[in-house]
C-alpha cells in the first residue's frame, strides 16, 4: 500500500476541498460529494502509483487533474504534465498547484495530437479519456523509446485489447483494489515496440 507523509495527507484533503469548492462555479466533475471524491477521485488515482516506472509522465485528458495531482503529490521525486485542452480545468490545476505548492507539476492546455515534447516520457497516463486503440493513436508520439502506455479501467478492455496494432503490445494488465469503490478497476499497461 501506498505510504504517505502527513504533508501529503494534507495536501490530498486539500486537493478534495479545492476539488468541491470549484466544481460548485465551474463543473470540474459529476462527483459533488466530497467523501466520495476522496474514493472516486483521489484514492482511485493512488491505486495505480506503485506501478510507475521512470520520472516523467504525463497525464493525458488530464479534466480536473486526474489522475494526475494525486500522483504528483504522493511522488514528489517524479514530475508530471497535465494536459487537458479546456482551459477551466487548467486554470483549476494551476491554482491548485500554487496554493499547494506542487512544484512538480506543469499544467498544458493543449489538444493532445497538438502537444510535443523533446524527450519523450518514461509513462503515458490516461484515466476514462478514449479507447485504447484511440489513446494510442493520439499519444503515440509522447513516450520516450523505453515509454509505457498506462490506462485506467474499469473491466479488462478484451475487445481493444484485441484490436490493439503491430506496434503496440499489451504488457499488463493489473487489477487494482479501490477500497470502498464498487466495480472492477484495472491498469492497463501497453509498451510500444517501435516509433
Amino acid at each position: 500500500m501506498i505510504q504517505l507523509s502527513p504533508t501529503q495527507v494534507d495536501q490530498l484533503l486539500a486537493l478534495v476541498g479545492l476539488l468541491d469548492k470549484w466544481n460548485k462555479a465551474y463543473n470540474l466533475t459529476s462527483v459533488r460529494d466530497p467523501k466520495a471524491m476522496l474514493t472516486r477521485h483521489i484514492m482511485d488515482s493512488l491505486v495505480v502509483s506503485s506501478h510507475l516506472q521512470g520520472q516523467r509522465f504525463i497525464d493525458v485528458g488530464t479534466g480536473p487533474g486526474l489522475p494526475g495531482l494525486p500522483l504528483a503529490i504522493a511522488n514528489p521525486d517524479k514530475q508530471f504534465v497535465l494536459l487537458d485542452s479546456l482551459g477551466k480545468r487548467i486554470r483549476f490545476i494551476t491554482q491548485v498547484c500554487h496554493e499547494l505548492k506542487l512544484t512538480n507539476v506543469t499544467a498544458v492546455q493543449s489538444r493532445v495530437e497538438d502537444y510535443h515534447d523533446e524527450v519523450g516520457f518514461d509513462g503515458v497516463l490516461s484515466r476514462a479519456f478514449a479507447s485504447l486503440s484511440d489513446m494510442l493513436q493520439w499519444c503515440s508520439h509522447l513516450p520516450a523509446n523505453h515509454g509505457k502506455f498506462y490506462a485506467l479501467k474499469g473491466i479488462i478492455p478484451e475487445s481493444e485489447i484485441a484490436e490493439l496494432s503491430a506496434e503496440f503490445a499489451l504488457s499488463k494488465a493489473i487489477e487494482l483494489y479501490v477500497p470502498r469503490l464498487e466495480g472492477a478497476r484495472h491498469l492497463v499497461i501497453i509498451d510500444q515496440i517501435s516509433h
